[in-house]
């Protein structure tokens, strides 16, 4: 079976609970809002060749050039127009970032991602660009109930990257999966997992995140 990377989802959390838990050994750390990502980046400074950074939040085209220069990972590129962006705009300096294509796995309206077929074409692109390494995919399916409905459409996820590699991309990641449907995830193969309440407790929202 594969590794699985538990990637902390720190929205509406400190940088002191951040440190707190890298303390308690975790290094990987996911926001879903740039501003509030970058204010924790700067704060725990001291910290940064120890942490890895992931933007897992929606990306507007307005805030591409400070989550190139700031964050190690993107997992929601949803166009090719961003990927773009992030290209032309991460620092030779830096490590290329590390990008993954949402999809919209389970073709719902209200989310966002590339449609299953739309992703083929995106990625041979994407996968071209300076300055960015392509992962893989990330998905956040469609609530389920059952184990078996919550299995597929990590199945579906897991099945796009492996017609991916065979058409000649070399993807190695597959993050989806989160608190409540993280055994199906990593059942069907998931190799980043986002879990944000069981690490750092419940979320308070009355500050309006």
């Amino acid at each position: 079976m594969q590794s699985v990377t538990l990637l902390c989802v720190s929205k509406t959390f400190g940088s002191d609970a951040v440190r707190e838990a890298h303390a308690a050994g975790e290094h990987c750390f996911g926001e879903n809002y740039v501003q509030e990502g970058i204010a924790k980046i700067d704060t725990l400074a001291d910290l940064r060749g120890a942490l890895e950074w992931h933007l897992i939040g929606p990306l507007q085209s307005n805030k591409t050039r400070a989550v190139a220069e700031r964050f190690d990972w993107v997992h929601s590129i949803d166009r090719l127009k961003l990927a773009q962006r992030l290209s032309e705009q991460r620092p030779a300096h830096l490590a290329p970032l590390q990008v993954c294509l949402q999809v919209n796995i389970s073709g719902e309206a209200s989310k966002s991602g590339l449609a299953p077929a739309e992703v083929a074409e995106v990625a041979q692109a994407v996968a071209g660009l300076p300055r960015l390494r392509l992962r893989g995919l990330m998905a956040i399916p469609e609530p389920a109930g059952e184990l078996e409905a919550q299995r597929r459409p990590h199945r579906a996820l897991r099945e796009l990257r492996d017609a991916l590699n065979a058409g000649g991309l070399a993807l190695d990641t597959l993050s989806m999966g989160m608190s409540a449907d993280l055994e199906a995830a990593i059942l069907e193969g998931a190799t980043i997992v986002r879990v944000g309440t069981a690490v750092f407790g419940a979320r308070n929202y009355s500050d309006g995140q």
